[in-house]
């Protein structure tokens, strides 16, 4: 397991936190843990960190690392 960590801008509360779950959920991701400012993904290619970032991103934030 090669677990990610994505450092999110733009992140408040608790419902930033849901759409950013429901976007890696939707994009096939079944191990990760999202905070408010951040979330931990298990990224086995870079394929799958570009996946990460896009679904991120599909849910309104920014990634800042």
């Amino acid at each position: 397991m090669n677990e990610q960590l994505f450092v999110i801008d733009g992140m408040s509360c608790n419902h930033c936190k849901m759409a950013v779950e429901a976007e890696l959920k939707d994009a096939g991701f079944k191990n990760f843990t999202v905070e408010v400012g951040s979330a931990k993904v298990e990224c086995n290619t870079n394929e799958d960190k570009l996946k990460t970032a896009k679904a991120i991103e599909s849910a309104g934030y920014k990634i800042t690392n």
